[in-house]
């Protein structure tokens, strides 16, 4: 029997000793195989990753393997190493995994998918509870550090975490005279741009490049991504920083849920501030002057007649890297519209995978937008209805669907209510009012529910189809359009008020593609596509 062995450590377990180690885990499995005549094939760790997601590369480069047909069986130490979230632990382990023809063993929880696991409901429910009650547990340690000023997060470019006391910064002695010198040179009034450049020019190695190579263990893919060369957003993020007054800035971020990996930015009034928590890099009066500084050259650069103002700021990115892109170009016998091109920011070679380039003409730009805008200002009401009709064929909306977004409340609240019965049931049984049999009856039967319905709701969310919305939209950009007359010069204001953004692709034998997503009806294709006239 040939098989799979997938192994999983969280960082927080790892903190809890040697039981549930990644070297423990081989070790069990390795006995169990050998026991029951099962060969390994190959291993997939995912070290470092919590349970509460499936969105792990060894887990999903796995899978592939698995849909690959290469082996019959998988194998874990435990039910928990497969997955903390109840609903898609079970999933994997009694319907995906037998769907596929593939047996799935828990080696030291007596789970095996080819029996009947009487069991395996409260299993699963115990351990969402830990992945649950380890979330919480980790946020009140965390708040408790930061309410005492101690410091647990990764140290920022000028420090090191102290050798006694972890917990707490002191000056990185390799690093911590480059953040002085930034702030030195910002007070004299040296902009971030050439800060960054004098910093290339010294041979001065980045912050996440010298974390790479002198610090901390970066995984190959991590390690790709650290650029040899200093950027002056990097230099800006240095500049602003309140950690260099010796204050502890924590809290900035959280993540969206305990099921997920994605985090999401706190508000600045809700941050954990603590006071001279570490020796400061630079004084309160150095700080200062480096703030007033900051961006002076650039605030007022509008006021001067020379300077290319585009009517499209904020509006026009790369199709290609999703760039800004800006005003660029160079003035040729004192002509400097002809010359005048939107180029996107990324193509810059001081920077780490920088954009293939994308650019364009800026005044092709506007006598684009204004044919745009002229032709969608005197379209007749029959031609309108015409659009929007199209735009609802497109999202591909049926008449079945309207009775399936009913259908998605319903199921909703189902399972809303579901979790709340699950509960209970548990309470119930810590309290002896039912047995553990009724128990993992009962709980079997509401988690393949909840996978029935989970199902349903995926499914009709992604039919289901706001036609009212669209037509709506449709209206209400029309209704605006419509106090306009014939549009014969572009500005920003006019922009702005219909335009939400424009993306601009890459020159295909001297054909330029242009996307235009205006506000509440998105993209209509332009009806040509420009031309590059150099």
């Amino acid at each position: 029997m040939l098989a799979f062995a997938y192994l999983r450590l969280s960082n927080e377990e790892a903190q809890g000793g040697e039981s549930e180690s990644i070297k423990n885990q081989r070790m069990l499995i390795t006995d169990y195989c050998k026991r029951h005549g099962i060969i390994i094939v190959r291993e997939f760790i995912d070290d470092g990753y919590s349970g509460g997601t499936f969105d792990r590369p060894a887990f999903r480069e796995m899978m592939t393997q698995v849909e690959a047909g290469k082996v019959n069986t998988v194998l874990t130490k435990d039910l928990s190493r497969l997955g903390r979230d109840m609903a898609e632990a079970s999933y994997y382990a009694e319907q995906y995994f037998p769907e596929h023809g593939i047996r799935y063993i828990a080696t030291h929880d007596n789970f095996d998918s080819n029996v009947e696991n009487i069991m395996a409901p409260f299993q699963f429910a115990m351990n969402e509870v830990y992945l649950r009650d380890g979330s919480r547990k980790i946020r009140n340690v965390l708040q408790s550090k930061r309410e005492h000023g101690e410091y647990c997060a990764c140290p920022p470019y000028g420090y090191r975490k102290d050798p006694d006391i972890k917990t707490r910064l002191v000056p990185d002695e390799n690093t911590a005279c480059v953040v002085k010198r930034i702030f030195e040179c910002a007070a004299k009034g040296d902009s971030s741009r050439k800060i960054a450049l004098d910093l290339i020019g010294d041979g001065i190695i980045p912050p996440l490049k010298y974390r790479v190579l002198y610090r901390d263990d970066f995984g190959d893919n991590g390690a790709a991504r650290a650029s040899d060369v200093w950027n002056y957003t990097t230099v800006k993020r240095i500049l602003k920083n309140q950690v260099y007054l010796g204050h502890t800035l924590l809290g900035k971020s959280k993540k969206a849920s305990i099921k997920s990996s994605k985090k999401v930015r706190i508000p600045e009034e809700k941050w954990s501030v603590t006071k001279d928590t570490h020796p400061a890099l630079v004084t309160q009066d150095l700080f200062d002057k480096a703030q007033r500084n900051l961006g002076k050259g650039t605030k007022n650069y509008r006021q001067y007649d020379h300077v290319r103002k585009s009517v499209f700021s904020g509006l026009v990115y790369c199709e290609q890297c999703g760039h800004a892109l800006c005003s660029a170009g160079t003035v040729y016998k004192g002509e400097r519209e002809k010359y005048w091109y939107l180029a996107c920011t990324h193509m810059r070679k001081d920077i780490a995978n920088p954009c293939p380039g994308t650019r364009i003409r800026y005044a092709e730009l506007v006598e684009m937008m204004i044919t745009e805008l002229n032709t969608l200002v005197a379209l007749p009401e029959g031609k309108r209805e015409e659009l929007i009709s199209r735009a609802i064929r497109e999202a591909g909306y049926n008449l079945s669907q309207r009775s399936a977004v009913s259908q998605v409340e319903v199921a909703k609240a189902r399972v809303s209510s579901i979790d709340k019965i699950i509960v209970k049931l548990y309470t119930d049984n810590a309290e002896g009012i039912i047995d553990d049999e009724r128990l993992s009856r009962l709980v079997s039967d509401l988690v393949r529910e909840t996978q029935g319905l989970n199902k349903l709701i995926t499914d009709a969310e992604i039919l289901s189809i706001d036609t009212d919305g669209i037509t709506e939209g449709y209206n209400r950009f029309f209704s605006r359009i419509s106090d306009y007359g014939g549009i014969e010069k572009l500005n920003g204001e006019l922009l702005q008020t219909f335009v939400e953004r424009i993306e601009i692709g890459p020159k295909v034998k001297n054909v330029q593609q242009v996307n235009v997503f205006y506000k509440f009806i998105g993209n209509i294709a332009l009806s040509d596509s420009v031309s590059d006239a150099s």
